[in-house]
């Protein structure tokens, strides 16, 4: 019961209630869902470049103000943790996706009926001013130490929050509800489903292949055993499966890793709440996978090349601003969804709802990689001769 009243369970309440309802109704009721889902896709989308300045712009200049040597070390590593596993989902997907049996065509299927009127919400602006303004307010916000403007950004991404709680959340299982009862009614949703929960099988295996690599190279690297650090991290493990938040997950995270001898304690009490925020690799992973997927079943293509490379270097610089909340990773990164991929309503609806079903087991990932990740830091500290006094906690 607690699952069923948890977003992921409502979202799969409304992607079968969708499903069922678009195998019954008459298109004279399908007016009327496709009017329900064109308002709500307006919202959403006008909320869109909100979102991305609430966000990114926010972490950004937290993370400017606590800049130290350390600090520039961890948002390396997990930026470089980032891409390279979002390069390698991307080569699965390139590998895998074209051998899955993905209906593309539309041979067949009904026509969806005209909305019964139009109600366009335009964004205060495109989708990628809002991401080229979020980076450089942040920055220049950082380089100016504008203290009232940092002071004004924290206050607009609590309203931010506030509004994807309050506003964005309660009407998503709406929206993913009439988009899938209109993929039923059109008569391609018995193809399109079996896709995409096999899809996030394949995920949830390239999840552990990422750890076992992290934890190799953060291993060898440091000279100390990467498996006496994870096998402390089942609590977290399952504390992130059941938050879906790195950030709610914390606590349990900070008390898993201080039980590892191989892990200083002042490098856990620096590492784990920074990368708590920043580290989302198995997110990253996640959503590089999930958008070729959907870009399959809803455009008959996957994404070119130079495309998917352009999208995995930007995703990793923004899930570094990502909130470690439910969700966090796909939100902040919408506007790449929209402004690289040119993804409609549709294919953003699919994501959003795909990545929700499974983003608890991409948050265990995200925290039990930061393992993986502080152990580097240990192992950088002892080369480099930095005394466990010397390093400062910072405050997030």
């Amino acid at each position: 019961m607690k699952f069923l009243k948890s977003l992921p369970g409502k979202l799969l309440i409304g992607i079968i209630a969708g499903i069922l309802l678009g195998l019954v109704l008459p298109e004279s009721v399908m007016v009327v869902v496709v009017t329900l889902k064109y308002i709500l896709g307006q919202i959403i989308t006008f909320c869109v470049p909100l979102i991305i300045i609430g966000f990114i712009a926010p972490s950004i200049t937290k993370l400017g103000n606590s800049a130290t040597r350390m600090l520039g070390v961890a948002i390396v590593i997990a930026y470089v943790s980032s891409i390279l596993a979002a390069f390698m989902s991307a080569g699965a997907g390139f590998a895998i996706i074209p051998h899955l049996n993905i209906a593309s065509e539309a041979e067949g299927l009904r026509s969806l009926p005209e909305v019964a009127f139009q109600l366009d919400i335009p964004q205060i602006m495109p989708v990628m001013s809002a991401l080229v303004f979020s980076v450089l307010l942040g920055l220049a916000a950082v380089w100016t130490k504008a203290g009232t403007i940092t002071a004004v950004l924290q206050e607009f991404q609590n309203i931010v929050l506030d509004i994807v709680k309050k506003v964005i959340i309660p009407i998503l299982p709406f929206f993913i509800a009439a988009t899938f009862c209109g993929l039923a009614w059109e008569g391609s949703i018995t193809k399109q489903l079996p896709v995409f929960l096999a899809v996030i099988l394949i995920v949830m295996v390239g999840h552990y292949i990422w750890l076992a690599v992290l934890y190799g190279v953060a291993g060898a690297y440091s000279g100390r055993s990467g498996i006496e650090v994870v096998k402390h991290y089942g609590p977290a493990y399952l504390t992130a499966v059941g938050t879906m938040s790195s950030a709610a997950t914390l606590a349990v995270a900070l008390d898993c890793a201080r039980k590892s001898k191989n892990l200083r304690p002042d490098m856990v009490d620096f590492g784990i709440p920074l990368f708590a925020n920043i580290h989302l690799c198995g997110s990253v992973l996640t959503e590089v996978f999930f958008v070729m997927t959907v870009s399959k079943v809803l455009y008959g293509q996957l994404p070119s090349p130079g495309r998917m490379v352009l999208f995995c270097l930007l995703l990793g610089v923004f899930a570094i601003g990502a909130p470690g909340v439910p969700g966090g990773t796909v939100m902040a990164s919408l506007g790449l969804i929209e402004g690289v991929l040119f993804f409609g309503q549709d294919g953003t609806a699919l994501m959003l709802a795909i990545f929700a079903l499974q983003d608890s087991f991409g948050t265990a990932c995200n925290v039990t990689g930061d393992g993986a990740l502080t152990l580097i830091l240990t192992g950088y500290a002892e080369k480099h001769g930095i005394k466990e006094q010397s390093v400062k906690a910072v405050d997030l």
